[in-house]
């Protein structure tokens, strides 16, 4: 007999929701790791994917002012071990996605995977954007 253990944190789906994507707090397949962040005018998404098979198992899009990341993490385990398992490992479909500051051009994305990360390179897309810094009062 084979028992697998997994934990769900309510906490974790209710308050520490991720600041990139909508669809986590309906999701409820697994949701890759990602650091989102910027590089001059270049949006890099780095997601951790270890054990998937890129050219077969991730699909990447550029949908309008988002980057959509789509695959699935396929369970190759043989069901033949005895006793107990505990698992904290999570298969199946998953989707991220980033909004983007403004619309991109696909054709210029670029993805590249290595070691179980994949990288999106959406190029440009912060040009012309500066930040601007806001004060910050505090009551008397």
């Amino acid at each position: 007999m084979t028992t697998v253990l997994t934990t769900r944190s309510p906490f974790a789906r209710t308050w520490l929701r991720d600041p990139w994507s909508q669809q986590l707090a309906a999701a409820e397949g697994p949701v890759p790791a990602a650091d989102v962040y910027r590089e001059g005018e270049d949006l890099v998404a780095r997601l951790d994917l270890p054990g998937v098979d890129p050219a077969d198992d991730i699909t990447v899009e550029v949908e309008g002012r988002k980057l959509v990341v789509r695959g699935e993490r396929k369970d190759q385990r043989s069901e033949e071990s005895e006793g107990r398992r505990i698992s904290e490992v999570r298969f199946g479909a998953f989707r991220r996605t980033v909004t983007l500051p403004k619309a991109a051009d696909g054709d210029a994305v670029s993805a590249s995977y290595d070691a179980g990360v994949l990288t999106v390179t959406v190029p440009g897309v912060f040009a012309g954007t500066t930040p601007q810094r806001i004060e910050v009062t505090t009551a008397a």
